[in-house]
């Protein structure tokens, strides 16, 4: 369940880990606000880290992408999952390893900076195979790396996302080769992206902070990634976790705070609603779950209208097995004048 905050999230923290697509950009349009929220956040002293799965781009093309959208970034401040994966291969090959590689130019940068090197899937000499999303990767390859990890190649895949955005909506990620992969071979990967926790432990060993906190719009990688790490997240409704999404969100899948866009940061976060006489209350509003449908009533803050309408609905679903009802619940509009 939601959790209150002592301070406002930017004091309380003193390492901010923020996914990039839903919660910094959508496409190739930064998330509104987000880049004035940011410059605050540092403005009053926090370490800001960018994180992606992606392990097609290297830190500087993401850096690049922020700065021309008005986040101020350098390549120090990005981490990818290629790059965690890189650590992992490190750490179990030792340095200068021969890696083969099953992706994009991010993995190779990744696996060189780390001291080891990258080698094509058809190296017989290689001790090791890491995958990634890769736009350009032929069929050629996926067949080599295919048997190679059957016969025994020890494998890392950058992460295990089934889907990817693109500006024509969410197209197959890389988890639907890891898929094809681990059907065929019959081994599962070392994953190094979200929901695992080599990525944000490849942050806080890179960037530095004793309190880190993780802040996401995805509750299977973002969420689900702080909790495996005993890391505690900050969901935001920016992006891909709708109303839905949320009331059937698994324990696992919970974040400790919740708002609507990244001004939550400059917040000191209220105690989680009131659970009483079937419903939960906060801040003006009440949800409860009545014949299975979720329903709210009464008025105040947007951000107040989603922590109760979330703790409603998973105190329904821990206690039936079922998420609610949403059909016709629509949250609060933003106030246009901000």
């Amino acid at each position: 369940m939601l959790r209150a905050s002592r301070e406002r999230l930017v004091d309380d923290y003193d390492l901010l880990m923020f996914d990039l697509d839903g919660v910094v950009y959508v496409g190739d349009d930064a998330v509104p606000g987000a880049p004035e929220h940011l410059r605050r956040a540092r403005a009053e002293g926090a370490h800001v880290a960018f994180i992606t799965n992606n392990a097609s781009r290297t830190p500087d093309a993401v850096a690049e992408k922020l700065t021309s959208l008005g986040v101020e970034a350098s390549p120090a401040d990005v981490v990818t999952s290629a790059q965690a994966a890189a650590h992992v291969l490190l750490e179990r090959h030792g340095a200068g390893a021969r890696i083969a590689v099953l992706g994009a130019a991010g993995l190779e940068t990744a696996l060189g900076e780390a001291g080891l090197t990258p080698v094509s899937v058809d190296d017989e000499r290689a001790s090791g195979i890491v995958s990634g999303y890769g736009p350009d990767v032929v069929w050629r390859d996926v067949m080599r790396a295919a048997v190679r990890i059957r016969d025994g190649l020890p494998w890392v895949a950058s992460n295990t996302d089934l889907t990817l955005p693109t500006a024509q909506g969410p197209a197959p990620g890389h988890g639907v080769l890891v898929d094809l992969l681990s059907r065929f071979s019959g081994v599962e990967p070392v994953v190094a992206g979200k929901p695992r926790r080599p990525l944000l432990d490849e942050t806080i060993r890179r960037v530095g902070g004793d309190r880190p906190l993780m802040v996401g719009d995805r509750l299977d990688t973002d969420i689900a990634g702080g909790q495996e790490a005993d890391v505690d997240s900050l969901l935001l409704m920016t992006g891909v976790t709708g109303l839905p999404e949320l009331v059937a969100a698994a324990p696992g899948e919970r974040p400790t705070f919740l708002s609507c866009d990244l001004g939550g940061l400059m917040e000191q976060h209220p105690e989680p609603p009131r659970v009483r006489g079937g419903g939960a209350e906060l801040g003006g509003w009440r949800a409860s779950v009545t014949d299975g449908r979720l329903m709210t009533e009464g008025d105040g803050s947007r951000d107040d209208w989603w922590r109760v309408a979330a703790v409603a609905a998973w105190e329904h679903l821990d206690a039936s097995g079922n998420a609610p009802d949403t059909q016709g619940l629509v949250p609060p509009a933003a106030d246009p004048a901000g």
